[in-house]
């Protein structure tokens, strides 16, 4: 059992010795400190989603239309927040979701390192992102003994796609998550104003400057010719994948295969299908596609559809809060992005792990004053719609 409530006990014991926390424990607040360290065009970039951004407010603002009933005289002094996912138990039901600009967030521009630290500091297990600015071998070292999973921009290359999943299974990386939703990049109006995409300027691809078969189809390394070694990735990113691709995504590795970007019922029952280990319900923060429902209003459907099947979630979640009412309507792990990546621009390691340890802490109280001493009682309650 972990307490992680215990925290709000360390910052009230250190305050009666005159120490304030160095970060904040509510998003608004740190989200504005944020804003400040990574600047105008990091945080049009980080901050940004598609169109007027509509879907991308949803995505946060439904969780307040669902509640949760408090039940009383339950025994709470100890909680359980614990799950078995990948063949692994996990002290947390909250994983780090793959954010493409990690790299650039820190001081540093290691923040895909920074990231993985505080992952092995919390145990919150890290989705390690393809576009990042360490090799993806380096970032799983730095995870530590807290087991981490690989996303996957499919590239056009198949030898190139093979690389990089061997890669991460040679690296450990216990799960390889599949990006859906990203063959072509949705219409982001702030990056677009300021006509900067981080990526054509050479940022946060080292998997790709790093790998074998990509470096193969350089007429000279990187490091001599960085613009025709973009110019090849631009060329490479974004293969259209369909569910025929299934069946080669189970030929060419033994990791659990997830498929990311799964809002649709029956999307999850032909991912089940055609063989998915797990299925993750996200819409991609509203940063790939405007004009959609809020995740989380599609995720009890698609736990229906998905069966025994696991389902991840993320999109919108910015509190501990948010992540209990996530399990609740079903998820089996929930997905933490911006607020982490907030925690890499005003603190490194040390400020994302303060994020995630916040985040914690604040479902482990919930949970400890609903009357829900396990997930499974969280789940047994249930979330209630209170806008209908």
């Amino acid at each position: 059992m972990s307490h992680f409530g215990a925290m709000q006990n360390e910052i009230y014991n250190a305050g009666l010795k005159g120490i304030l926390p160095d970060y904040p424990v509510d998003f608004a607040t740190l989200e504005k400190r944020a804003h400040e360290a990574l600047g105008p065009m990091l945080t049009n970039y980080v901050a940004g989603g598609c169109g007027d951004e509509h879907t991308q407010d949803e995505n946060a603002a439904a969780f307040h239309h669902w509640g949760m009933v408090p039940r009383m005289m339950v025994d709470c002094s100890e909680r359980d927040l614990s799950i078995e996912l990948f063949g692994h138990r996990y002290e947390t039901p909250l994983f780090m979701a793959p954010i493409g600009l990690n790299g650039e967030a820190s001081r540093d521009r290691h923040g895909d390192m920074a990231a993985a630290r505080a992952s092995a500091m919390t145990g919150v297990p890290f989705c390690a992102s393809t576009l990042s600015n360490d090799p993806l071998e380096d970032v799983k070292a730095a995870c530590g003994d807290t087991p981490a999973w690989f996303q996957l921009y499919t590239p056009r290359n198949r030898e190139l796609a093979t690389s990089l999943i061997r890669r991460a299974e040679k690296a450990g990386y216990s799960a390889l998550v599949v990006t859906l939703d990203t063959w072509v990049t949705g219409w982001r109006p702030r990056d677009l104003n300021a006509s900067n995409f981080p990526q054509l300027r050479g940022k946060v691809l080292q998997n790709y400057f790093t790998d074998p078969v990509f470096r193969s189809l350089l007429a000279k390394p990187p490091e001599e010719d960085p613009a025709a070694a973009i110019f090849t990735w631009a060329a490479t990113f974004g293969q259209v994948l369909t569910w025929d691709d299934m069946e080669w995504f189970k030929s060419v590795t033994k990791l659990p295969i997830v498929l990311k970007g799964i809002c649709h019922p029956d999307d999850a029952r032909r991912a089940v299908d055609t063989g998915a280990d797990a299925i993750y319900c996200s819409n991609h923060g509203g940063r790939q596609a405007n004009g959609g429902i809020a995740t989380i209003d599609l995720l009890a459907d698609v736990v229906k559809a998905a069966g025994e099947v696991p389902v991840l979630f993320d999109s919108g979640v910015r509190s501990g809060t948010d992540a209990v009412k996530a399990l609740a309507l079903g998820a089996r792990a929930v997905g933490v992005g911006r607020p982490y990546t907030y925690g890499l621009a005003i603190g490194g390691d040390q400020g994302a792990a303060w994020v995630l340890r916040s985040i914690l802490a604040e479902a482990d109280l919930l949970m400890a004053v609903n009357g829900y001493p396990t997930l499974a009682d969280v789940r047994s309650a249930g979330a209630v719609r209170t806008d209908r």
